[in-house]
């Protein structure tokens, strides 16, 4: 073969090549398709430095909130499709279809499905539909109220917080809903559930066997209280009592005497102290402990919701949350059968100031 031929014929060969890889370089890649950015945002979800527990807490000014979807309810409902044997839920008022039809779907595909809720409410449309489902559904049948707020799944994830099951709850009112996954603590809650739903024990049938009250997770401490079984408002004293440095709270219902004396001692110990109360309730209460704290030089104020503020918490010295369904008072130290999580921890506790910071915000000064 003639070099000068096999010479030509490479260079057209490279120059084919070339051309080539210029054009598959001008054309343009194929779209990839993008899931819509959601647009519906009526509440947060906060950042925690673990993935054991997740922080939500409730938007009632966002612009969307009055479409009744995108709330914690939400997470909460994906929680129980993911169900795999058990749910348990405890619940004072349901009237989100959301929850409802989570734990109907779930019974439906063979997932067992028990509820507790207070006899008050019990005439609701979504707890009747559990019950024509054939969920079983117990109601407590005394005057005291069942008032939890708590769901265990698969016996190792427990949601809870200050947040009824309602529209108001998720989407209107000031609330905190926590998830976290632990099989002690769900352990926990378990026996509590099946005090109730089993034994029939409820409001003041005390039963002092929790499993874990006190428990480590990853580092971080957590102990649990159930009223009226635990002595709360004795825990939550002594906890206020060691502060050091700041007391920050939320109260819907505040009527506690020995609550607010310990304050007002911490105060006149040079400790800062500033709460936000419930407008609604100081209003309607008798014996709300507003005044009081007032005229002890306590900086506190009515809160700006025209619906509810319905937090019940306390951040001690940024660092230890005290949060769940115990409202401080009377009732729900003697009465009625509540839930109370004391978490240990100086992110979390941030989490929480800043939900405080923005209900303070809005609060109103007398």
């Amino acid at each position: 073969m003639n070099p000068s031929h096999s010479s030509s014929k490479l260079y057209i060969t490279l120059a084919l090549l070339a051309l080539i890889l210029f054009t598959a370089a001008c054309v343009p890649p194929t779209p990839t398709t993008l899931s819509p950015l959601p647009t519906i945002t009526p509440t947060s979800e906060a950042a925690t430095p673990t993935d054991w527990i997740t922080v939500y807490f409730t938007d009632p000014d966002s612009p969307t909130a009055g479409s009744y979807r995108g709330g914690p309810d939400d997470d909460l409902a994906a929680a129980i499709d993911e169900a795999r044997f058990s749910v348990d839920a405890a619940v004072y008022h349901l009237n989100l279809w959301s929850i409802r039809d989570a734990l109907v779907a779930a019974h439906q595909r063979g997932v067992t499905v028990r509820v507790v809720t207070e006899s008050d409410n019990l005439d609701e449309i979504e707890i009747q539909d559990l019950i024509d489902a054939g969920i079983p559904v117990i109601s407590d049948r005394r005057e005291s109220l069942m008032h939890n707020k708590f769901v265990i799944i698969d016996e190792h994830e427990v949601w809870t917080g200050s947040m009824n099951f309602t529209v108001n709850g998720a989407y209107k009112n000031d609330n905190n809903l926590l998830k976290i996954r632990s099989s002690r603590l769900a352990e926990n809650y378990i026996t509590e559930f099946e005090e109730m739903l089993v034994d029939d024990f409820f409001g003041d049938y005390v039963v002092e066997n929790t499993p874990h009250p006190s428990l480590d997770i990853e580092g971080i401490r957590l102990d649990t209280y159930f009223s009226p079984d635990d002595g709360t408002a004795d825990e939550i004293i002594d906890i206020i009592l060691s502060t050091e440095e700041s007391i920050y709270f939320l109260a819907f219902s505040f009527t506690s005497d020995d609550i607010a004396a310990a304050l007002i001692q911490q105060a006149d110990q040079g400790v800062t102290v500033s709460g936000v109360f419930e407008e609604g309730q100081y209003r309607s209460n008798r014996g709300t402990e507003y005044d009081n704290l007032r005229e002890a030089g306590l900086d506190v104020r009515l809160d700006g919701n025209n619906r509810n503020m319905h937090h019940k918490l306390f951040i001690i010295d940024g660092e230890i949350v005290i949060t769940g369904s115990y409202n401080f008072s009377r009732s729900a130290e003697e009465r009625n059968d509540e839930n109370t999580l004391v978490i240990y921890n100086a992110e979390i506790a941030e989490l929480f100031l800043k939900e405080f910071d923005r209900v303070f915000e809005k609060t109103k000064q007398e």
